[in-house]
């Protein structure tokens, strides 16, 4: 398969990401990463994201079926209304993050690049006799981001979630083990934006005349803690761990693969992990990478999933650590070199599991 390149990697000044990022074929900065940052931060310029996913669903039985599918209570999801589902396995592991919108007739979801298609089997694999259509049509819709948070009139938008823009919660219901306020301590900042759907032709147009590279939110998504498949995530996450409980996990809803162990976790204690924001020495001439080793004295106790250069704080990082690790403890990255590093509570650390 040709690897995608976005037309935006012609525009005056764009620069590709490095080799092996997540975010291959679109921009990942236009020459000065940290003004874009402050632009995006004002809700001003756009954002490339056209190597995300894009998958549809149609026919009358839509909603309900995705409903049974996800973690997420959609059956009674309005036209217009967009919210933020996943899908687990058995065991109560993320697979997939969809940010989910329907329009009436049909509902959209986007997925991290290269995604769809693996989305795609597995919902036809659980098709049967229902009257719904899956397709994946990321050759003819691309993403764009937006650094405001209302529906664009003429295009389907997404919106991030409410918690992640600090307007309120999300309405997630409650358990035995109460709401899904126990997980967050607090959002170290907040991301306010949407996505649109363009036609791949209107791609350019969309992204305006002074766009952003993905560098630039990237380092708003860190600073915010919000959590992305496959960089705050590995085989085993458990929604809780990353505070996807409430955002996407609705805890009043009825069976879907992995609510048991969802339901577990909730009722019975806490997750074995949980994502903090890293504050790393700014002497550092380089940022760590995905995976590198969190340590606490002489002990591993996690790993970096994302960092960046923020144009405010300077190097942070997020990371998956112990749920047992003091807040307080002194934090090293093991990296091409070894970087200090402090925590801030994301997760609140809560109590163990019975």
């Amino acid at each position: 398969m040709t690897p995608y390149r976005s037309p935006a990697l012609d525009l005056p000044g764009a620069v590709p990401p490095p080799e092996g990022s997540r975010d291959e074929g679109v921009p990942w900065h236009y020459g000065d990463p940290h003004a874009e940052q402050r632009a995006l931060v004002e809700g001003r310029g756009a954002v490339d994201l056209s190597h995300r996913g894009v998958v549809t669903v149609t026919g009358p039985d839509r909603l309900t079926w995705l409903h049974s599918l996800t973690t997420q209570h959609l059956d009674d999801l309005a036209p217009g209304e967009s919210t933020t589902a996943l899908i687990l396995d058995p065991h109560g592991h993320v697979e997939h993050e969809m940010h989910v919108v329907d329009d009436g007739t049909t509902t959209w979801l986007t997925v991290e690049p290269a995604e769809a298609p693996e989305l795609v089997a597995y919902l036809e694999s659980m098709r049967f006799m229902l009257r719904v259509e899956v397709a994946d049509v990321s050759d003819d819709w691309a993403v764009v981001w937006q650094p405001v948070r209302v529906a664009e009139g003429t295009h389907v938008t997404w919106l991030v979630p409410p918690d992640v823009a600090g307007l309120g919660v999300t309405d997630a219901g409650s358990d035995r083990g109460g709401d899904a306020g126990k997980y967050i301590d607090h959002r170290p900042d907040v991301l306010v934006g949407r996505e649109i759907l363009v036609p791949r032709a209107d791609l350019l147009d969309a992204l305006g005349r002074a766009p952003a590279g993905t560098w630039a939110l990237e380092a708003l998504r860190i600073a915010a803690a919000v959590p992305r498949v496959g960089a705050e995530t590995d085989h085993r996450t458990l929604p809780h761990e990353v505070g996807w409980v409430g955002p996407a996990v609705h805890l009043s809803k009825g069976c879907y693969r992995g609510q048991e162990a969802v339901a577990r976790v909730h009722n019975l204690g806490s997750p074995p992990r949980r994502l903090v924001l890293l504050h790393l020495d700014g002497g550092a001439e380089t940022l760590p990478r995905h995976g590198d080793p969190v340590v606490a004295g002489d002990r591993e106790v996690g790993w970096v999933g994302s960092a960046a250069r923020h144009y405010e704080l300077g190097p942070i990082a997020t990371a998956i650590v112990k749920r047992t690790l003091p807040v307080d403890a002194p934090l090293i990255v093991r990296s091409d070199v070894d970087i200090a590093a402090s925590q801030e509570i994301v997760i609140t650390p809560g109590t163990p599991s019975r």
